[in-house]
């Protein structure tokens, strides 16, 4: 076999790798497609209490943007740059995954049920979204300890954007006016400790990579 056809083999391997689900197509597809389900009954059912109020027409609209947003860019990217490498479905599943539990949480009525609940969510969410944006950019992200600090500034600039948009669509004219101040103060904190704990973990699945 000559020195070209080793290399052509080696860089084919990967591609024949087989996968489990959750790096395969099926696992984001799987949660955007449960996300826009929900909404679509949180909009579309009349009738259903927990729903009401909490701008769910807007949410129809931009959650399925929002969760297809990096993956469109990822493609783009990759055709700009004649790139083949395997989609990051493992990291697209996880940037979708807060979208369809914040949407499961109110299908079930966590928010008003359970107190913690809320708070949980933009914790763990945090950690689920930064972990998926930082698998997509670690790959080629020098030196790696950089990453800490971008995923959790990053995640810090999330956090503000949600709570700026929680507030234009539904807090500003709704009943939790006169909490809204402490509450978007916690939450950023949290979302902002979510994606410190994202970043950390991604540095250091890399550092175990590292023969």
């Amino acid at each position: 076999m000559t020195q070209r056809e080793i290399t052509h083999e080696s860089v084919r391997e990967p591609v024949d790798r087989p996968r489990g689900f959750f790096r395969s197509v099926w696992f984001p597809g799987l949660v955007l497609v449960l996300t826009v389900a929900q909404l679509a009954v949180a909009e579309y059912v009349p009738g259903i209490e927990r729903f009401a109020d909490k701008a769910f027409g807007a949410r129809l609209l931009a959650y399925p943007v929002m969760m297809l947003f990096v993956p469109l860019v990822w493609w783009l990217v990759q055709r700009r740059r004649g790139l083949h490498d395997d989609p990051p479905y493992l990291a697209f599943g996880l940037i979708g995954l807060p979208f369809l539990v914040d949407v499961t949480g109110n299908s079930l009525d966590f928010y008003d049920t359970i107190g913690w609940w809320d708070d949980f969510n933009h914790f763990v969410n945090w950690v689920f979204l930064c972990l998926g944006l930082a698998l997509v950019i670690a790959p080629r992200l020098r030196p790696a300890w950089v990453l800490v600090t971008l995923v959790t500034g990053f995640g810090c600039l999330l956090a503000l954007g949600w709570e700026l948009g929680e507030w234009y669509t539904f807090i500003r004219h709704g009943t939790e006016i006169e909490t809204a101040y402490e509450d978007t103060l916690f939450d950023m904190a949290l979302g902002t400790l979510g994606s410190l704990v994202a970043g950390f973990l991604v540095l250091r699945l890399g550092d175990r990579r590292r023969p």
